[in-house]
């Protein structure tokens, strides 16, 4: 604060005001000083007092998700609290929803209470932001999606790799016809899932100029409402590939409202709650939250402990769950 105050030419008390929005500051005096603040990457710790130990640890992390309630991120999150709690390190958790200004506000709000160390899952095309805490030596681990700007510690899941076997699945049952399904475009898990699929039918030859692709669904809902269309054509697939678990959910509800749940194929990225329990049981591509979680919380601890070795890229497999839906073979012509 008091460098700031020194760049903005005022006094540290001012600093203190704008800085905690007071009244009384003239316009112009908050434009300097909040020009100073970013200048110098001035974070304001709003707990110092109570916050601070004597070794300038805050006992905290910041966790950022996709949202608190998808499971995948549920199931990552508690993962991270076990090992946190083992320490005494408490977790402040907050949901991305996939909103780049949503992304770097968390984030924001994390460092102004000096968390110790930073697990994101991003969603904006660049983290350069971060670049200044980085320099401080801020750890910073990505879960999920990797960083873009920066290099950093990631964990993330082998999803093109998964989204490729989900493919041969269906494609080894005879199925021509796959419907993609994918989450918004510009996510890079997304991304990979999508290359995943397209890769796997080009190698088997099938073409893929009539594959029906239905992108940008982003919850349960909108997956329903994409698929009811799907089946309004007169060539409705006869699988469909969904690469999101609330895609999955989606998908499920408009072929059990069809009645067309016992003659679609379906194969899913990501597990869904009660899957294993539905008639048919729902196939998927099961990633592994609980070990992309220990092994996210394993590096952040590692940092604060002193490790100082390059970032490293640590990628989880993926494996394919055989429950009934995914081996449905193709409905007969005619």
């Amino acid at each position: 604060m008091r460098h700031v105050a020194a760049l903005a030419g005022v006094g540290i008390k001012t600093v203190s005001r704008v800085i905690n929005g007071e009244p009384n500051v003239s316009a112009a005096t908050t434009a300097k000083v909040l020009a100073a603040a970013r200048t110098l990457d001035y974070e304001p710790d709003l707990q110092a007092g109570n916050l601070r130990r004597a070794d300038g640890r805050s006992r905290t992390l910041g966790l950022l998700v996709s949202s608190v309630d998808n499971p995948f991120a549920g199931s990552m999150h508690r993962a991270i609290e076990d090992a946190a709690l083992e320490r005494g390190v408490a977790v402040f958790a907050s949901s991305l929803d996939d909103d780049p200004d949503r992304e770097q506000q968390a984030v924001s709000a994390f460092l102004r209470r000096r968390v110790d160390g930073l697990i994101l899952t991003t969603v904006s095309e660049s983290q350069t932001y971060l670049a200044p805490e980085l320099r401080r030596g801020t750890p910073v681990v990505f879960v999920d999606r990797e960083p873009a700007g920066i290099t950093s510690d990631s964990v993330v899941s082998d999803n093109a790799a998964g989204a490729s076997e989900a493919t041969r699945h269906l494609l080894e049952r005879g199925h021509r016809r796959i419907a993609y399904l994918g989450d918004r475009p510009n996510i890079r898990t997304a991304q990979e899932r999508r290359r995943g699929f397209f890769d796997e039918l080009g190698s088997a030859g099938v073409p893929t100029r009539d594959i029906p692709v239905i992108e940008g669904l982003h919850d349960a809902e909108s997956a329903r409402l994409a698929t009811l269309d799907l089946f309004r054509d007169d060539e409705p697939p006869t699988a469909v590939f969904s690469s999101q678990n609330l895609v999955t959910i989606g998908v499920i509800r408009a072929l059990r409202e069809l009645g067309r749940h016992r003659d679609t194929a379906l194969v899913g990225f990501d597990d869904v709650p009660l899957g294993d329990l539905l008639e048919p049981g729902i196939t998927v591509v099961a990633q592994d939250p609980q070990e992309i979680g220990r092994i996210a919380a394993e590096r952040i601890f590692a940092r604060l402990d002193g490790d100082t070795s390059p970032a490293t890229r640590t990628v989880v497999p993926t494996r394919l769950i055989e429950r009934g839906s995914g081996e449905i073979t193709p409905r007969p012509e005619g």
